[in-house]
């Protein structure tokens, strides 16, 4: 029989997480929590629902997460009423969140310390590839685990990377968004410019995309820069931010160079701070133009 699978955080990543894990026939809990979204089609396909963490995990060989970051992480799991309390012998917690690496290794012990077993196994691409089933992990933790693991990240993934230890997902989840968070907000500051200097969009486009300013960041960017439409990155500025915020702290904890990090958390920030957390991040560009 397959495993009972527990998941918390149904959002825009995990709604498409769990469709593709009750699409596979696995017995699916999910936890009833104002930042889903709706469970309407969740329910139809036979998920049921629990209203704690705890009552979660005490229903589940498998408990996934999928939120925001390492605060709700760290809440979720040790928390009052969390995972760690209804956490069976045996269970094995997968932490799809993006998080600090540090944390997670500290929950990964208080996980194992309870009983359980760990992998961090976060995820890239966007709301459209999750609810397709196609998204990309990089995995931490052992590897004897993840074999076992890995039909069920294969129900809502396409390129599953065994990356290393407990908190090596993460890591390489870090290194990921930053680079790619930072493409993207170079490519909106140089669309800015563009913009200010007189260049049509869609000569500032083609050309890049001949170029070496061609990739995921400018065909993501490219329908706001032609059609002011910011769908192709559903990423909010806070979330990036987040991420710049928690890779500039792994990259000081390991002494490494982050110059230019500090550079792209400093514009995220600016924007943010002015009131554009929940705006899509391709509306950068927007912001930018008009400082």
């Amino acid at each position: 029989m397959k495993q009972k699978i527990g998941m918390i955080g149904i959002g825009l990543m995990g709604h498409g997480i769990a469709r593709n894990i009750a699409r596979h026939g696995y017995p699916l809990t999910v936890l009833e929590h104002a930042g889903n979204q709706p469970l309407d089609e969740l329910k139809a396909a036979g998920v049921t629902t629990q209203t704690s963490a705890k009552a979660v995990a005490e229903s589940s060989e498998v408990v996934i997460l999928c939120v925001t970051g390492t605060p709700q992480v760290e809440a979720v799991l040790l928390g009052a009423g969390g995972v760690l309390e209804g956490l069976k012998p045996g269970t094995v917690v997968i932490d799809c969140s993006t998080a600090v690496p540090t944390s997670t290794e500290r929950v990964a012990q208080a996980v194992q310390a309870a009983g359980g077993r760990f992998l961090d196994t976060p995820m890239t691409r966007t709301p459209k590839e999750a609810h397709e089933g196609r998204l990309n992990l990089l995995v931490g933790g052992d590897a004897a685990l993840f074999a076992e693991c890995r039909p069920i990240l294969a129900c809502f993934a396409e390129n599953i990377t065994h990356a290393g230890p407990i908190g090596a997902g993460h890591r390489m989840k870090l290194l990921h968004n930053y680079v790619s968070l930072g493409f993207v907000t170079l490519l909106a500051e140089a669309a800015a410019c563009a913009q200010r200097a007189g260049v049509a969009p869609e000569v500032f486009v083609d050309v890049l995309a001949k170029g070496g300013g061609g990739g995921a960041a400018l065909e993501r960017l490219k329908p706001f820069l032609l059609a002011q439409d910011s769908s192709g990155l559903r990423f909010s500025m806070s979330n990036a931010l987040k991420d710049l915020g928690y890779y500039t702290q792994m990259a000081e904890d390991g002494g490494a160079p982050r110059e230019v990090a500090q550079g792209v958390r400093h514009t995220l920030e600016q924007a943010v701070q002015a009131g554009n957390g929940d705006r899509l991040l391709p509306e950068l560009v927007a912001l930018l133009a008009t400082r």
